[in-house]
């Protein structure tokens, strides 16, 4: 699998490419700035690019201003951002308006190495992939009523777990319930946001699509 990464600090850039070349991974580009980036993407083709939200020259969202432009021009091609600090910008509202293959991740978790690279294979994969206190940020967001509504708190649990990125067995770990009770909400919620069957957009990204977009 070929990751780029793009993070602004040489130091903590070149642990992070340590850390996935020892994994297996091939990195066939890093840089300190996003300038660059979309430019990379087109020429590499990588299967996912991990970035920083955050970098030069001044350090607000150049990060995501290239992620937004790798997706339009790269739709397959998995983006993992990472930031120092919980951020649910509009720009970042905006990516995950289409959580496929979409990732965002606090760079705390960069030390757990199957964290990561477990992150990087399912937005590689088209996955979606929150970090926890992301998603908690969102949860606290005012939003306007919606289909969110209707469901219950242990739902909106599992809709939460869902957004992260979890199986329904890593959900069922996580709330020490029944696997066949984590299906039963996972059907539930289905049902209450009128997702029916669709062979061609995956019930369970469009849960988490309406989640995000709320």
């Amino acid at each position: 699998m070929r990751v780029i990464v793009a993070e602004d600090s040489a130091i903590l850039r070149q642990g992070i490419v340590r850390l996935l070349t020892d994994a297996g991974f091939e990195v066939p580009a890093q840089l300190g700035d996003a300038e660059r980036l979309p430019a990379l993407v087109d020429a590499l083709r990588p299967d996912a690019v991990l970035l920083d939200i955050r970098m030069p020259p001044t350090h607000t969202d150049e990060g995501l201003l290239a992620a937004a432009a790798i997706r339009a021009r790269h739709p397959a091609t998995g983006i993992l951002l990472l930031s120092q600090y919980v951020e649910t910008t509009d720009t970042v509202r905006a990516l995950a308006d289409n959580p496929r293959g979409f990732g965002y991740l606090l760079k705390e978790r960069v030390a757990d190495i199957d964290e990561l690279t477990a992150a990087l294979k399912r937005v590689a994969a088209g996955e979606s992939v929150l970090d926890p206190q992301v998603v908690a940020r969102l949860i606290d967001t005012p939003r306007a009523p919606g289909p969110l509504d209707e469901l219950t708190a242990r739902e909106r649990e599992v809709l939460a777990l869902m957004a992260e990125g979890r199986s329904n067995d890593a959900i069922a770990r996580h709330l020490v319930i029944g696997a066949k009770t984590v299906e039963t909400h996972v059907r539930n919620i289905f049902a209450k946001l009128a997702l029916e069957t669709d062979l061609h957009d995956h019930r369970r990204v469009r849960a988490v699509l309406t989640y995000l977009r709320a």
